[in-house]
């Protein structure tokens, strides 16, 4: 038996191998960046085939820096970016065009058709989804009606449509000779096309998509053993055993396994999960309904989640677009030089709003701008964005399920700047909580799989590897949180309405 899980986190920036031991703790990583294609404005693209040929590298990073073989590792988890879809050819095992990335806008007009008839939440009661161009269902059908002879491939049988946590599995067990097409329940629920109730495709909406069934994987649970890995790999006969979307992964990992448990990442966007059990709570309040997770035969267990677009991405901005700072750990001293944000209020709108407004009109805005506010000032604004954006999140979570957040855990890269969680604290007026182990979203898919293979016993095991690392409590004064959140939601509608038809 091996004494390991390898955990393949396929993000949006990166792609990742992490090798866990039972403890939860990190024994290596590797980690390749690929590039973000960007060919119009609003359009965000990724070349599968990077993405598989750098997955293969890190996993030989990642056993090569801890001196492991296969024979080490007892199964695989994978985590991914969930809504960015590839379609490929199955004879080929090449995609038909590139990845287009959940942050891709440009699918806003099949969108448009399909609300004309029933609004954006014509789905919702069956998937829990607004109709946006964030979920992977509209990007599916752009590639149908604008890839020449996609329709017809795809008619014939001859195309797969995945997530990407699909297409890694597909190539790791096979690709063209044998590959699995599968996806879980998380990714499955993030496509416009599950049904939350039955866990299957549902074939009135894939009508109304215009989506052939066959391009579709197989649903199955987030852990259990979908196949191993193919004889050419170097994890060659080891088991995969674990999917789970990136943010349902973070929430596992960090042990948030229980009905009002709650977890917020700091990634390229910002993305707050809570836990509703066994139930499904449809939001009143611009909250997701999603799966959190299903371990084999068990119960399938729900989430609400607060989705924002653009948090640490407005970091990468700030370093890329503008070289305000060179790299993106270098904002938290900018910031620390001035004592507020000068007036200023940064609201990063580039995608249009995601939860609480589902805004796609809307576009990024700094604001309450004079000649005082200096590059401090905006660095400072730029973190107060996040905070603020989570803010009126977690208010849209605690009117949906009544049930107060009494304590935020969070993770992601973000969570490395102080300065950024006490003011999250202070503006959120509850405790902010950063685990030990901050690599929670590879973690979670390495929980997922050793929970299938018999690696741990079950959630108590993964309870006990819980550690805190830190705590920031409010301190801000109430009449100060008050006037900071008024001036932001004032920032907020001066992005609305920017889009129409003669300005992407």
């Amino acid at each position: 038996m091996g004494n390991y899980i390898l955990a393949i986190d396929q993000g949006t920036t990166s792609s990742r191998a992490i090798i866990f031991d039972k403890s939860g703790s990190i024994i290596s990583t590797g980690q390749l960046e690929h590039e973000q294609i960007f060919p119009k404005a609003g359009w965000v693209e990724h070349d599968p085939k990077e993405i598989w040929d750098n997955t293969r590298e890190v996993i030989g990073q990642a056993l090569s820096k801890a001196n492991l073989t296969r024979h080490d590792i007892e199964a695989v988890g994978i985590t991914n970016q969930r809504e960015t879809a590839v379609v490929w050819d199955k004879t080929t095992g090449k995609a038909v065009y590139n990845a287009i990335v959940w942050q891709d806008t440009r699918t806003q007009s099949i969108v448009d058709r399909l609300a004309a008839d029933g609004g954006i939440e014509r789905f919702k009661p069956q998937v829990g989804l607004p109709l946006a161009t964030y979920f992977s269902g509209t990007k599916i059908v752009w590639i149908l009606e604008n890839v020449e002879g996609a329709r017809e491939k795809a008619e014939a049988g001859d195309l797969l449509f995945g997530t990407t946590d699909s297409w890694v599995l597909w190539n790791l067990t096979g690709g063209t000779d044998g590959g699995v097409h599968v996806t879980d329940v998380t990714n499955a629920s993030r496509t416009l096309f599950m049904d939350l109730e039955t866990l299957q495709w549902d074939d009135d909406i894939l009508a109304a998509f215009d989506v052939p069934r066959s391009m579709l994987p197989e649903i199955k649970s987030s852990s259990e053993v979908y196949g191993t890995a193919h004889t050419s790999s170097l994890l060659r006969e080891v088991p995969i055993a674990g999917i789970l979307g990136d943010q349902q992964a973070a929430t596992f990992g960090q042990a948030a396994f229980d009905t009002g448990e709650a977890k917020n990442t700091y990634g390229t966007g910002n993305f707050l999960i809570f836990n509703t059990g066994e139930e499904i709570i449809h939001s009143k309040n611009g909250l997701l309904t999603t799966v959190g997770y299903k371990l084999g035969d068990a119960p399938v267990h729900y989430a609400l989640e607060g989705s924002i677009a653009v948090t640490g991405s407005l970091v990468q901005w700030l370093r890329d677009n503008l070289g305000l700072i060179g790299s993106a750990d270098e904002i938290e001293a900018l910031a620390k030089t001035v004592d507020d944000n000068g007036g200023a209020y940064f609201v990063p709108a580039f995608s249009g709003l995601f939860a609480p407004y589902w805004r796609s009109d809307a576009r990024g805005a700094l604001v309450g701008l004079t000649r005082y506010v200096n590059k401090g000032h905006i660095a400072r604004a730029a973190l107060e964005a996040i905070a603020f954006q989570t803010r009126e999140v977690i208010d849209a979570v605690n009117a949906d399920s009544g049930v107060p957040l009494t304590e935020l855990k969070v993770d992601g890269g973000a969570t490395a700047n102080n300065l950024l969680l006490q003011f999250q604290a202070d503006i959120l007026d509850v405790p902010v909580v950063r685990p030990v182990v901050a690599e929670t979203t590879a973690l979670g898919a390495a929980y997922a799989a050793g929970l299938a293979v018999g690696f741990w016993d079950g959630l108590d095991d993964l309870r006990a590897n819980w550690q805190e690392d830190q705590r920031w409590e409010p301190s801000m004064d109430a009449s100060e949180r008050d006037r900071q959140l008024r001036n932001w939601k004032k920032a907020v509608t001066k992005t609305f309405d920017w889009v129409d038809e003669d300005v992407n």
